[in-house]
């Protein structure tokens, strides 16, 4: 098993890259995240990895962090989710993105990945409501307006929440924003005092 590669990047595609570690050039499958990640050719770089064998092949897989390498793994516990479709979410989202997104119960956010419908996001964000808690949300802020939604009665962050969806924002958009307006609006904050933090800090977004 090789849990990490510390080496030289020798070269890079478009959704790979070759790790030279002491003479031996590694070729690593990588989300395009981890890929922007990385220093040019020549530079010195570190890889977490995880190694996928099947009947036929045995290849590396590189992440740019443990959190991005634990949500491959947890991604792929998923009914339809393979390494392909794990690393096509991760390409498009940061690890936090996707714990924000199955938190909020996001099926848009997630299905803005290639190769994943509308199904197959329902089901990841369905399946790992539950086990996403274990990765920790990056943001407390966030895990508090998630706790709301789950409230049977509306609260004013629901309703701020509402009024940017209405407005045309995504749900984790609108979410990450009312949040940062909850942190700065101080105890027991009116509806209109979070939507109108809340756009502030899209505007600064």
């Amino acid at each position: 098993m090789i849990g990490k590669l510390k080496g030289r990047i020798d070269s890079a595609g478009g959704d790979w890259a070759m790790i030279d570690v002491g003479g031996v050039v590694y070729f690593v499958s990588c989300s395009s995240k981890t890929l922007a990640a990385l220093p040019g050719a020549g530079e010195y770089a570190e890889l977490h990895t995880e190694m996928l064998v099947s009947q036929d092949s045995i290849r590396l897989v590189g992440f740019a962090g443990v959190q991005e390498k634990e949500w491959f793994k947890l991604l792929q516990t998923v009914q339809g989710v393979g390494a392909r479709v794990a690393l096509a979410i991760l390409s498009v989202l940061t690890a936090g993105e996707v714990a924000n997104a199955i938190a909020l119960q996001d099926k848009a956010m997630i299905g803005r990945a290639n190769g994943v419908g509308k199904k197959l996001a329902e089901r990841i964000v369905l399946e790992l409501k539950d086990k996403a808690p274990a990765l920790a949300l990056p943001d407390a802020g966030l895990s508090q307006v998630s706790a709301e939604l789950k409230s049977e009665r509306p609260t004013a962050v629901t309703d701020a929440l509402s009024a940017l969806v209405n407005l045309g924002y995504g749900q984790t958009q609108a979410a990450q924003a009312v949040s940062l307006a909850v942190k700065k609006a101080g105890d027991d904050p009116a509806t209109e005092k979070l939507i109108r933090l809340a756009l502030k800090e899209l505007a600064l977004g």
